[in-house]
């Protein structure tokens, strides 16, 4: 199993429901849910937020863990 990673990112697409699609980096992106935290929070992500998100090392899907100010 590979290990978690945290990354900066910024939010360029919002889909229906909580699923967002971030670039990580010049030509990479990955698709990324809101962590349980947040949403019992209500914290609201909008287009172009800068993020932290958490994925694995091989997979392009991951959790918003944060929002950056």
């Amino acid at each position: 199993m590979a290990d978690k990673q945290e990354v900066i990112g910024k939010v360029i697409k919002v889909f229906r429901g909580p699923l967002f699609r971030v670039r990580i980096g010049e030509n990479k992106f990955c698709y990324a849910s809101l962590s349980g935290k947040m949403r019992i929070n209500h914290i609201r992500v909008y287009e172009g937020d800068k993020v932290c998100v958490s994925k694995y090392l091989d997979d392009n899907k991951g959790i918003i863990i944060r929002v950056i100010k």
